[in-house]
This record gives C-alpha cells, sequence and structure tokens, in this order.
C-alpha cells in the first residue's frame, strides 16, 4: 500500500532510548547548555557519538528480512564495540519512500523504517537520519545514476525542469516541505534519533542556491521537529574555496551542528589530504573550531579513497589492524570535536577488516567522561617522535600520542611494520598534569591499561606501538 501527503498515518512513539547499556530512558540528544561545543541527552546525562555512517544495506535487497538482518548484525556489532550513533540515508534505495512518483509515499519502505528504529532501540544506537542525496533530475543527461532522481522531472510528474528550477522553485520547496511533514506524521518525535539532516552534501547539486534553500528549511524541521537537532553537511573539505562554504554553513542559524567531511585523498588540491591521516581529520576539526560555531564540530565523513572520489582505497583491504579506522575515530576527538570520527566505507572497509574493535578502544578511552563539565582546551605537545594531541579539562587531562613515523604511507603502501617505542618521556607540565594527579595510559591496540611514572609533569610512557592515551584525573 502507498499513502500521499494528504492521508498520511499517525504515529507518536514514546519510545524507551538505550544509551550505551540496557539503560533506558526518553531523553533526546542536544547541544549541551552547559558547554555548546558538545552534545548531551536532555536529562543532563553527557553524550559522545561513537559510530559511522552505515547508509543501507550492501545491496539492493527486496526482501525486508535480508535487508533488516544485515543492519541489525552491523548494529550489533557496532552496540557490542561501545558505539552510540550511526547515520542512516532515508534516501538510499531500501529506505526511500518517495521512488515511484513525487509527493507519493510507499508504505512498505515506511514499515521498513519503524524496523529500523526498533533495532536502534533494541541497540541504542541512535540515528541521524538524512532526508535526500539526490543532485539531478534531468532524464535526458545523467551523469550519476546513484544520485538521479528523475521523478521530480516535470516529464514524470514532477515540479521542475532542471535540478536548479527544483531548488530554487517555490512548488518544488513546498513538496519538500510536504515530504518532511509527512515525516513527522509518519514517524512522530522519536528520542532514539539522533537529528535530522536536509541533505548529504548538498553543495554538490547541479545547480541552484543551496545555502538559501537550507536556510529556507532548518526552520521547518525544527518546527516539525522540535526536540531533535537539525543539520546539513557539505563535500569534502579538500580544496581552498571549500573554507567559504564551510563557513557559511557551519556558522548558518539553525544548524545545530558543525559538520565536516573529508577523506585521504591523492587527488585533492589540498595537499594536507595526502598525508597522515590523524592530521588531516584533526586539521578539518580546528578548520571549523576557529570559526567559533559556538556549536559542537563533527567530523562525519572520513576514510580513504582513490583519487577525486573514484572508489574506494585500494589499500584498504591491507589495512587488517584497521589503522585509518583507529585515526578517523581518534583524531577529531583529540582535537576539539563533540565525538569520534565518524567513518564512510562501513562493508567496503569496516566489515571487511572487521576493524569494529577500534570503536571498543576508543570508548574504553572516554569512559565516564563528562566533557561539557570538563570545558576542554585542545593543543598540541611538542615531541621529538610523537604527535601529542591534548585535552586540558577541570578534572581531567586526556592525552593521545600517535607515532609519527607509522601511518598509512609507512605500514599500508610500504610494508613497514610499526616499531614498538620504548623509554619514551612525555614531558606535559603541571599545566596538563598538576601534582596530585593519578595518572594512567591506555593502550588501544593491547587493550590495557596501565598505571604511569610521573615526576614534575613528566610522564614515562610503557612500551608500545602505533598510539597511546594518557588519562589524568
Amino acid at each position: 500500500m502507498r499513502t500521499v501527503f494528504l492521508g498520511g498515518f499517525v504515529f507518536a512513539f514514546l519510545a524507551v532510548t538505550p544509551v550505551h547499556s540496557g539503560e533506558t530512558t526518553m531523553a533526546y540528544v542536544r547541544v549541551s547548555p552547559r558547554d555548546s561545543r558538545y552534545f548531551e541527552l536532555t536529562d543532563g546525562t553527557p553524550y559522545v557519538p561513537i559510530g559511522l555512517n552505515v547508509i543501507h544495506p550492501r545491496s539492493r535487497i527486496d526482501e525486508t528480512g535480508k535487508g533488516l538482518a544485515q543492519m541489525e548484525e552491523w548494529m550489533k556489532v557496532l552496540a557490542e564495540n561501545g558505539g552510540n550513533y550511526m547515520r542512516v540515508w532515508l534516501s538510499a534505495y531500501f529506505w526511500q519512500v518517495e521512488h515511484e512518483k513525487a509527493g507519493v509515499y510507499d508504505e512498505t519502505r515506511a514499515k521498513r523504517i519503524d524496523a529500523l528504529l526498533d533495532l536502534a532501540r533494541k541497540y541504542g544506537i541512535r540515528l541521524k537520519l538524512t532526508v535526500e542525496h539526490f543532485r539531478e533530475i534531468e532524464p535526458e543527461n545523467v551523469r550519476q545514476s546513484w544520485a538521479s532522481m528523475q521523478i521530480h522531472h516535470v516529464s514524470k510528474g514532477g515540479t521542475a525542469r532542471t535540478m536548479a528550477e527544483w531548488v530554487d522553485g517555490a512548488a518544488s520547496r513546498a513538496q519538500f516541505k510536504n515530504k518532511l511533514a509527512w515525516f513527522q506524521r509518519r514517524f512522530g518525535d522519536q528520542p532514539i534519533v539522533y537529528g535530522w539532516e536536509l541533505w548529504n552534501e548538498m553543495n554538490a547539486i547541479r545547480g541552484g542556491d543551496y545555502l538559501n534553500w537550507t536556510a529556507e528549511m532548518l526552520p521547518e524541521l525544527h518546527r516539525l521537529f522540535p526536540k531533535n537537532m537539525a543539520m546539513q553537511s557539505l563535500g569534502s573539505f579538500d580544496h581552498d574555496g571549500g573554507r567559504a562554504t564551510y563557513r557559511q554553513l557551519a556558522t548558518l542559524a539553525g544548524n545545530d551542528v558543525a559538520q565536516v567531511h573529508r577523506y585521504l585523498d591523492l587527488g585533492a588540491s589540498l595537499k594536507v589530504c595526502h598525508g597522515p591521516v590523524d592530521v588531516l581529520a584533526a586539521d578539518a576539526v580546528r578548520e571549523l573550531l576557529n570559526l567559533k560555531p559556538g556549536k559542537p564540530v563533527i567530523l562525519a565523513e572520513s576514510g580513504a579513497v582513490e583519487p577525486r572520489h573514484t572508489g574506494p582505497f585500494k589499500l584498504y583491504a591491507k589495512d587488517q589492524e584497521a589503522t585509518i579506522l583507529h585515526d578517523v575515530i581518534f583524531a577529531p576527538f583529540f582535537a576539539g570535536a563533540a565525538g569520534a570520527g565518524q567513518c564512510w566505507h562501513w562493508y567496503e572497509y569496516v566489515d571487511l577488516v572487521k576493524g569494529w574493535h577500534q570503536f571498543k578502544a576508543f570508548a574504553e578511552a572516554v569512559r565516564g567522561i563528562d566533557p561539557p563539565a570538563e570545558g576542554f582546551e585542545p593543543r598540541m605537545v611538542e615531541h621529538p617522535r610523537l604527535r601529542v594531541y591534548a585535552l586540558k579539562g577541570k578534572k581531567t587531562t586526556l592525552v593521545w600520542c600517535r607515532d609519527k613515523e607509522n601511518g598509512w604511507q609507512a605500514e599500508l603502501e610500504e610494508g613497514r611494520a610499526p616499531e614498538e617505542l620504548k623509554d619514551l618521556a612525555l614531558h606535559l607540565g603541571k599545566d596538563l598534569v598538576p601534582d596530585g594527579r593519578t595518572v594512567r595510559t591506555w593502550d588501544p591496540w593491547a587493550r590495557r591499561w596501565a598505571d604511569a611514572k610521573v615526576e614534575g609533569g613528566t610522564v614515562v610512557l610503557p612500551a608500545f606501538r602505533r598510539s597511546l592515551v594518557v588519562r589524568a584525573e
């Protein structure tokens, strides 16, 4: 059965929402009133998003059971490894309710979304729901089949002749608002929803004023979903021109989260995108923090691609320890982001190499931390062998150390095994490690905590490979 906008269904979910374990709550995710750079739940519990993009089941599976079973498999393993967040495209084939005719919504697909929300509640995975991703509507000029949505063309009963006309036209805007309203009536307010995202990388559309469109649609999201966050996204920040567009969106009123996308991409014009993954990830976060957006910053898409996004990175299969994923997850938070970095290529990489343990490694490193209460100040500490990312809080100092001589080039391209680093001393100073602090180290690769010796603000590090976390509290 299909339903049209005028005849929608009303579903009011009073859903219990697991957060990290089996506990239930009616709380929503929000920007923390204690520190607008971080998140918390509406009951005051701190929330650090730990997860990735899992846009849809691996292939176009028409049988609901198979596709949902695959989503459950991924949700289960993510939850078992400390994850609490996932991004899904409602516009992907498996979920897309508006696929036969503009303004007509498929109830069968809607029931798949119901099931997705049920799974999210079961495993405590907060969902960012992305409404659209298409870039073109013209049937006679299809450049990217996955980004073509021809039902919106006048020849198919739609409201526009070009993508620019669809973005800028009053009739098309009204129809999109009707779709948002249908989502609200069909699914209602849901605490398990982390937030609603208008579009995936909307600056990649084939014409139209996407910023003006966004400025009109964000208030509509807030009106319809007043308890959920609202946001928008842009394409990979891999060229100098991206700085201006990111500034406009990051500071736009109503855009609750300053999101950034950036990948390891040897075809990018920004040289930082060619080097160590932790550096490019941390740099992207700092670019947005420097804009002082007054909202949380998140690296919302990252990973590695073939030049100019022509496919998944050819060295992924060699990365059996998931070192790229490790850097994507850890670097943003320690550079001042509100959560772990969120990887793309969920099945071509993360599931392929069984890298789920990296989420657990991060979750353990930040377990029990309340970022809004800490008021963390990110900084870098000089060291001859390590890149040292430090977060100075009111009660806790968190430090992530990354071996400068280990990275994707050394380990994956050149085949050099990571060196065991021994007898390293890290001088953090009494500003970061005052006298009387308990200092421990967390080895995310060996998965063990150890007490650390501290003398005059200098921490003696245990032997480790690749990276190490230092926690003083």
